[in-house]
């Protein structure tokens, strides 16, 4: 199972490469990760995408705030939460498949950012999911190039049923 860990971390250098040397000595995988600064001077927040059962998860989070500069490490893959990844997508066109792309793009909410003969260029920003059927979708047309960020998310209120009512 794939689970999603935020940790809040003072914004000192050495913090990231003692968090993924962490997870290199150990043997686990990072598949996405995401580092900016939070609403608290001096405080970054690293939201990391890991696969592992509940018992490993537990054991790198107790493994992470044993570290210097470590605030906080919660494991958000089940508390109600918005995750959003960025796509910048480089698709190749014709005459032909112009208006096919643009009609994906727009069902998708993707924002053209560049237009050529050749090519144009999509920016998407939504649920990991969808970044993952927009790519899926465009493959036939001939996908040229693909830069994605990391997941990032933040835990939802759940005392406001205004969260939970759009929480995606």
């Amino acid at each position: 199972m794939k689970h999603t860990i935020s940790v809040l971390v003072e914004n000192e250098s050495g913090v990231l490469t003692r968090i993924t040397g962490l997870f290199a000595r150990r043997g686990f995988n990072i598949e996405s990760l995401s580092v900016g600064p939070t609403e608290q001077e001096h405080i970054s927040r690293i939201t990391m995408v890991v696969p592992g059962d509940h018992h490993t998860i537990e054991q790198l989070t107790k493994q992470l705030y044993k570290l210097i500069n470590v605030r906080k490490v919660e494991d958000i893959t089940n508390l109600p939460n918005v995750s959003r990844e960025l796509m910048l997508l480089k698709v190749q066109i014709t005459e032909r498949t112009r208006a096919e792309i643009l009609d994906i793009a727009k069902v998708f909410d993707a924002k053209v950012i560049d237009f050529c003969e050749e090519f144009l260029t999509l920016e998407l920003s939504s649920e990991p999911e969808k970044i993952l059927i927009v790519e899926h979708l465009l493959q036939k047309f001939g996908i040229m190039e693909i830069a994605k960020t990391g997941k990032i998310a933040l835990v939802c209120n759940t005392n406001s049923s205004y969260s939970v009512k759009y929480m995606t």
